[in-house]
């Protein structure tokens, strides 16, 4: 299947006379499905809607308002015998680059995210004195009102007047002070494992006054609740509360609504079906309703989990009591709006597939609250609880795709190039075969981008997912896509029926392996091999 993606592709799609251009290209290179992104992250569609607004322009390209481009590829899909999804960013509401979205007009359904706010600490006996620290390290100039870290020597600031700096060890203990920040052009030594922390102003007064040799200066946290909007440069996606009654209720009324009015084979959630990090959602109605689950009153978040800062400001955490229930609790609340999505589809549409895009690296995904994996999968993931497995949402699918996205196409290959195997395509899609469990058709993700220079290696990518799991999605068609039609084409040479236009099968496959699990003949143990943070996010 091929993948258009809304924004990147709009001037590909935005008349009749190029939906059916690009339609004929796809069948005639040998795609059976195309897969349509009709809401992007920005919270528009590209159909006419009584929900969303409708997407006009993006980047000086315009979509003409009387237009409907997906009433068109329906026509075009159907003529040319190609099955056609559509994809749709459940939680995503706004676009941070460019501001717009609907969910920058609701600031109280934005999720809201837990940040630390570090703060020097230093307890002198008779009192604990305390300042903020930028979160940034190895600023280019000093500002009175926060402390600086430096952990970088090669950025430490010169002496300057009215500064002070003083160094800590790997135990936050003081080692000296610099009046002016250091002597003459001398600058003071990091110690290992240590920083040096430095300031002017009232910041540089702090330590003249309280840090002395030998005191504990410590790095603590304070936490801060920000919505989504106040903090932008954590991602480009505007993420809405998926546990908050109203962001719910709207995700599902816009897939209800587009399912209705438009004749497709099938509906795909991308990836922003999810929190928006281990840090999301820590609003006032989410910590209510996990407290109602838990049965008391927390000590909010560090039951959850409290940062924590090395001296050498490497910020991490430190779980708290209820940190697998967080885990567990999030990732239940997920697959109930994954099983009313499905409800929802098969409602409008009986034979129209459902799915879900991720990424392939599992081990990423108890941090966002997406558990994809079959209610069986048992892989030996440290959060795999018995009760975070029982919220797998794979037996709510009828397919999977997760982004297999490594430029490495099998794990011969990664061990020839001294890459790790778990950074392979058919290592990808290893791992999703069998976190899906027979549960749902799988397939791995490409993406086209990553073979700029070599055609035949996104060849040979293409056929470590087929040969890793049930399909291949190709991603996408903005991606210079040209000079690959002909290593598809040759690919793709004998013409196949996508299995999820296959439903009996599905079922089949299903019953064979409860069976198979019944009679305790369960699949060998899992190879784990860990992918790259953030693949297919």
């Amino acid at each position: 299947m091929l993948w258009v993606d809304c924004t990147a592709n709009i001037d590909r799609y935005n008349t009749a006379d190029k939906i059916a251009s690009l339609v004929r290209k796809v069948r005639e290179v040998g795609f059976n499905t195309i897969v349509f992104d009709v809401k992007p992250i920005s919270g528009q569609v590209v159909y006419p809607s009584q929900l969303a607004p409708k997407l006009r322009a993006w980047k000086g390209k315009e979509l003409p308002a009387d237009f409907d481009p997906l009433g068109a590829m329906v026509r075009e899909a159907r003529a040319n015998g190609l099955s056609l999804l559509i994809s749709l960013n459940a939680f995503s509401e706004g676009h941070r680059d460019f501001r717009v979205g609907p969910g920058y007009e609701t600031p109280e359904l934005q999720t809201v995210l837990y940040e630390p706010q570090p703060m020097a600490r230093i307890d002198t006996g008779a009192a604990v004195h305390r300042f903020p620290i930028s979160e940034a390290a190895n600023p280019p100039q000093l500002i009175p009102e926060s402390l600086h870290v430096f952990n970088d020597s090669s950025r430490r600031p010169q002496p300057t007047p009215g500064n002070f700096a003083v160094t800590i060890d790997r135990n936050f203990r003081i080692v000296d002070g610099f009046e002016s920040g250091g002597f003459g052009s001398a600058l003071p030594t990091i110690p290992r494992g240590g920083s040096l922390l430095a300031g002017n102003g009232p910041a540089g007064e702090f330590l003249r006054q309280h840090a002395l040799p030998g005191r504990k200066l410590e790095i603590v946290a304070d936490p801060v609740f920000v919505p989504i909007s106040a903090r932008p440069r954590q991602q480009v996606p505007l993420m809405m509360n998926p546990t908050h009654p109203k962001v719910v209720e709207r995700a599902l009324a816009v897939l209800g609504e587009v399912v209705a009015n438009y004749d497709v084979d099938g509906v795909l959630y991308d990836d922003r079906l999810r929190y928006a990090g281990m840090n999301a959602d820590f609003s006032e109605p989410t910590r209510a309703e996990f407290e109602r689950e838990v049965g008391r009153r927390l000590t909010w978040p560090n039951d959850v989990f409290r940062y924590t800062f090395t001296p050498d400001f490497r910020r991490g955490i430190r779980p708290g009591p209820y940190y697998q229930w967080w885990l567990e609790w999030r990732a239940a609340k997920l697959t109930e709006y994954v099983r009313a999505a499905r409800t929802i589809v098969k409602s409008k549409r009986p034979q129209a597939v459902f799915g879900v895009y991720a990424g392939s690296w599992y081990g990423e995904y108890a941090g966002i609250g997406s558990n994809y994996a079959a209610p069986s999968f048992e892989g030996g993931f440290w959060f795999a609880t018995s009760e975070y497995r029982r919220s797998g949402f794979a037996d709510s699918l009828d397919l999977l795709i997760t982004g297999c996205y490594y430029p490495t196409a099998t794990v011969f290959e990664a061990m020839e190039t001294d890459v790790s195997i778990g950074h392979s395509v058919e290592y990808a899609g290893y791992l999703s075969n069998q976190i899906a469990g027979d549960r749902a058709w799988t397939y791995a993700g490409i993406m086209l981008m990553q073979y700029p220079a070599d055609p035949q290696a996104f060849g040979r990518a293409l056929a470590a997912a087929c040969a890793s799991t049930q399909g291949v999605m190709v991603f996408d068609l903005s991606h210079d896509i040209d000079r690959y039609w002909d290593v598809m084409a040759a690919a793709f040479r004998v013409p196949a029926r996508a299995p999820h236009m296959n439903p009996q099968e599905l079922s089949r496959i299903r019953s064979r392996r409860a069976e198979e699990e019944a009679k305790g003949r369960l699949p060998g143990p899992l190879v784990v091999a860990a992918g790259a943070p953030g693949t297919g996010q």
